[in-house]
């Protein structure tokens, strides 16, 4: 039963039309009407990068594209239009008398079933010809975040079975090689899977041939025998091994964003790639054994076999990301796309769903900066890490983890249109996956540069707190934003220890001279029990990087970085000196009440009050020595620093013991 919508100024008038048809002559129908014109026109060549891996990992190549001969014109139904002048447009969708959802004659291997015999065809039950996708096929647009197939798959089920088509070494003929792969499968998705997964590991992508194509040869006999061809010879291969397992496969061809895409390239001329769907449990699906066999790499020399899942039974509203078929019929959705939405689209290639990414803002891959800043999103299912590049580099930008997701501002320094690439892996990554993949590319068109967020070099992503520092242990930030703005130099971050860890900062600034070791100067750490607070003190103006480092009390081992701030502060007065130089006998839970200040005036009386424990005497060293009294937990006294250059805070440990430790260090001004 078809549908005639007939669409008027006034109202949308829907007739149900029953057309009873025998088998043969629908076929005959079929074969005798044209290929019809996409609703968005015909595409355009192909000379993108679209699906390539990140940089920052072993080369993942690209997704692959053929160029396909052009489409045999009795290959698909149109929808049969009306004239011009009336503007209303009729679907007639031809079904067979047999109404049944499985319209082939499913070939079994059991008892009392015919057998496959011979090298020839007559072993096997012949499909009907292939029906044109009808309402029970689609899948609404756009993809509502359920699944990334298009129907029901345990891939752990399949398990036996895909071992088994891995080791099927036929190739004298298609025939033998099918009753091979089909001894192991007994239902049409097995079948399906079987021939998928021996073309996927068997068939590698003929780059010489995509360069040569008058060495090639798509006939399902010759691309068996080579063990290599291009996206043509795949999806004929797949579609005849169908044929003779009982399945209704159908070859399709259309517009790629493969290897060589470039975002938002627009698509003329022929279909440059192919791919198949095949008729299971009553509804068609997509599938592309192509890009399910690996990748090439950019110079398009070298093919890598990579088994991609994705592309197997792929839900229609994620296939339609970068595969355009000629015939509209075939994206299985509603409502269809045009080529123009399809150009227009977000790329999100396989990577990205298959890290559980769901969604991107904006939806548009080119982008315009707004005062010099453009924003991104992306958002997850589950805690997923994330890198980006801004014209190949991670800088100029402020990145920040969120449980579901990521926020980026980008804020580039020079006009003009730049790359960007956002990369991503699982935040449980198994030590071989711990690999950075690239989800998703934008071009971000710059018109003005703010020259006030020059970020500093030193900056780290993610920036500020997330649910990755949470997971090292610091918990409850006072600060959440990843960006603190002080207007007299001075800021304070603190942290509940969630773990039994030592905690290591230090303050870098963006060529301003700060060396490292009076980084960690600027940045006094306090420790109570399991708070700790971070006070900071800016050496002048400008953009720093706070660095929060940890390792396990239990381990000796090195420190790791967790994360960072970043610190701006516009007021060029600011110019506060250094904390006191800590040595090894500063404890954590130490803490210095005053002086503050690493740099001491001359010829003063200075106050100190320093809470320590488990010591047996306090002695101040300047010109002159000054023992400390405790009160209270607090040691307490004054000191004069004439004449000195340097005042030492020295420890007791023991009333037995005769020597000192050092714990302190303080500067004393020149006069």
């Amino acid at each position: 039963m078809g549908t005639m919508d007939f669409k008027t100024d006034a109202s949308a008038v829907t007739i149900n039309l029953l057309l009873i048809v025998r088998p043969e002559e629908a076929a005959s129908k079929e074969k005798g009407q044209r290929e019809g014109q996409t609703e968005g026109g015909r595409g355009a060549g192909l000379d993108g990068d679209g699906n390539g891996n990140s940089r920052s990992q072993a080369p993942q190549g690209t997704e692959l594209h053929g160029q396909c001969s052009p489409t045999d014109p009795r290959e698909q139904t149109p929808p049969i239009t009306s004239g011009p002048d009336k503007g209303t447009q009729v679907t007639v969708e031809i079904h067979h008398e047999d109404t049944s959802p499985q319209l082939i004659k499913r070939l079994s291997l059991g008892k009392g079933s015919q057998r496959l015999r011979g090298h020839d065809n007559k072993g096997f039950q012949k499909t009907e010809a292939p029906r044109p996708p009808g309402a029970k096929d689609l899948h609404v647009y756009p993809w509502d975040k359920s699944s990334l197939k298009s129907m029901p798959v345990d891939l752990e089920q399949f398990k036996k079975l895909d071992d088994y088509a891995l080791k099927v070494n036929v190739k004298n003929s298609v025939e033998e090689l099918v009753k091979a792969l089909l001894k192991q499968a007994r239902t049409d998705l097995e079948k399906v899977r079987a021939i998928w997964m021996w073309i996927c590991h068997h068939i590698e992508y003929d780059v010489v041939g995509y360069h040569n194509k008058s060495q090639l040869s798509s006939k399902p006999r010759d691309v068996l025998q080579m063990g290599k061809s291009i996206c043509e010879g795949y999806a004929e291969l797949f579609e005849h091994m169908c044929s003779l397992a009982g399945i209704q496969c159908k070859k399709l061809s259309g517009h790629a964003k493969g290897h060589g895409y470039k975002t938002g390239q627009t698509f003329t001329g022929d279909s440059d790639h192919a791919w198949n769907a095949v008729y299971l449990e009553g509804r068609w699906h997509l599938l592309d054994s192509t890009w399910g066999s690996g990748s090439v790499d950019d110079s398009f020399t070298k093919f890598t076999y990579r088994y991609n899942e994705f592309y197997f039974l792929t839900h229609p509203a994620l296939f339609i990301n970068n595969h355009f078929p000629d015939n509209s019929n075939w994206q299985l959705l509603k409502p269809t796309l045009t080529l123009k939405e399809f150009e227009n689209n977000m790329l999100h290639n396989s990577n990205f769903y298959m890290l559980g990414l769901l969604a991107t803002h904006p939806e548009t891959p080119i982008i315009q900066t707004v005062n010099g800043k453009a924003s991104v999103s992306v958002d997850c299912r589950s805690s997923t890490l994330f890198m980006f590049k801004l014209k190949g580099a991670e800088e100029q930008g402020l990145m920040t983890l969120e449980k579901h997701g990521m926020k980026l501002d980008i804020y580039p320094q020079k006009t003009g249109s730049h790359k960007l690439e956002i990369f991503a892996k699982p935040s449980k990554a198994e030590a071989s996956d711990d690999v950075y993949k690239c989800v998703v590319e934008y071009v971000v068109e710059c018109e003005s540069v703010d020259r006030a967020m020059r970020l500093p070099k030193e900056l780290h992503q993610p920036v500020g707190p997330s649910w990755f520092s949470e997971r090292q242990g610091f918990l409850r930030p006072s600060q959440r934003q990843p960006v603190l703005h002080t207007n007299d130099g001075r800021c304070s971050f603190t942290f509940t220890l969630g773990k039994d860890i030592s905690v290591l900062t230090s303050l870098h600034g963006d060529g301003s001279g700060l060396a490292e070791d009076m980084g960690r100067r600027h940045v006094l750490q306090i420790q109570r029990k399991n708070q700790i607070e971070l006070k900071v003190h800016l050496p002048h103006a400008g953009s720093f990087v706070l660095k929060i480092y940890s390792r396990k009390k239990s381990d000796p081992g090195n420190y790791d970085y967790i994360f960072n701030y970043l610190i701006r502060c516009l007021n060029t007065e600011v110019k506060w000196p250094a904390f006191p130089q800590s040595y090894s006998k500063w404890l954590q839970d130490y803490e210095i009440l005053e002086p503050l200040s690493g740099l001491l005036p001359a010829n003063r009386n200075v106050q100190f009050r320093l809470k320590m424990h488990g010591i047996a005497k306090v002695l101040v060293q300047a010109e002159n020595t000054y023992p400390l009294t405790q009160n209270k937990g607090v040691w307490e006294g004054t000191c004069s620093t004439s004449g000195c250059r340097e005042v030492f805070v020295m420890v007791h440990e023991n009333a037995n013991h005769s020597f000192y430790s050092h714990v302190l260090k303080y500067e004393v001004e020149t006069q």
